[in-house]
């Protein structure tokens, strides 16, 4: 590696929204603020959000509750 042409990589602070902290290593300057980190990801932690897509499921049945399916003719 070339002499000075890299930048600094320091020790640096990430603190999460939950409260959690830990440190690691970046080019970053200053502390670095998350939303999610991996002790309150859903993937991280198997607790799944169930999130309601503004009744998706709910307004598809009511729009083709009435709908009949078509007839198919058997080729014989």
């Amino acid at each position: 590696m070339k002499a000075e042409i890299h930048p600094a990589y320091d020790l640096v602070t990430v603190n999460c929204a939950c409260g959690s902290s830990f440190q690691t290593r970046s080019t970053h300057k200053g502390n670095i603020h998350v939303e999610i980190c991996s002790s309150c990801h859903p993937f991280f932690t198997g607790k799944q959000k169930l999130v309601d897509t503004a009744g998706r499921v709910e307004r598809f049945r009511k729009r083709y509750k009435d709908h009949k399916p078509a007839t198919t003719v058997a080729a014989s």
